[in-house]
This record gives structure tokens, C-alpha cells and sequence, in this order.
């Protein structure tokens, strides 16, 4: 019995976890969008310390948004530290808050 309510509990982090990490690419999209033009998007990410050819590199190729949600470079421009600075909780933390037994 114990060892099949560690499992429930073990999906339950890993489901939050999944949600979490779409949640947070799906906010960097919605960021890069808010941008528009592609010289606000170069120096939007010059700003937030990515160096000046990659934030190029970035805004020129001709992938969709769902790459760009994804890349390394916005991850690094718009990090889980960054969006929680901003308000935005981690899912996974709020249930870990919600659902701890003290």
C-alpha cells in the first residue's frame, strides 16, 4: 500500500513538472511575440546578456515560435529565476506547498 501511494505521488511530481516546464515555454513565447519587431527582439535579448550574434542568429532563422520557445538561448535570456523575479510561480512548487504534510 505505501509503496503504491510513492508511485501516485511520484506521477503526480513528474505530471507538475511536465506542466511546468510547458507553462514556462509558453510564457517565453508569449514574451518573444510582445517583442514584434526583430531589432526589439535583438535588443531586447542584448539586454538580458545574450551576446549580439546569437540574438541574430535567433531572430532571423525561420523557424516557428514553438523552436524559439524552446531554444537554449531564450532559456537562457528568460530563465525560471527570471520569470519567478517576475511573479510567475513554478507549478511544481505550488504543489509541493499545497500538498506537504507537516
Amino acid at each position: 500500500m505505501l509503496s503504491l501511494l510513492a508511485l501516485i505521488v511520484s506521477v503526480q511530481l513528474s505530471v507538475a513538472d511536465s506542466i511546468d516546464m510547458k507553462l514556462r515555454s509558453r510564457i517565453r513565447v508569449i514574451i518573444w511575440k510582445q517583442w514584434k519587431l526583430p531589432r526589439k527582439q535583438i535588443r531586447s535579448l542584448i539586454q538580458l546578456g545574450i551576446p549580439e550574434e546569437e540574438a541574430k542568429g535567433l531572430t532571423y532563422c525561420r523557424k516557428g515560435y514553438r523552436f524559439i520557445g524552446l531554444s537554449k538561448v531564450v532559456h537562457r535570456a528568460i530563465s525560471n529565476k527570471r520569470l519567478e523575479q517576475r511573479g510567475i510561480p513554478s507549478a511544481l512548487e505550488h504543489y509541493l506547498k499545497v500538498h506537504t504534510v507537516i
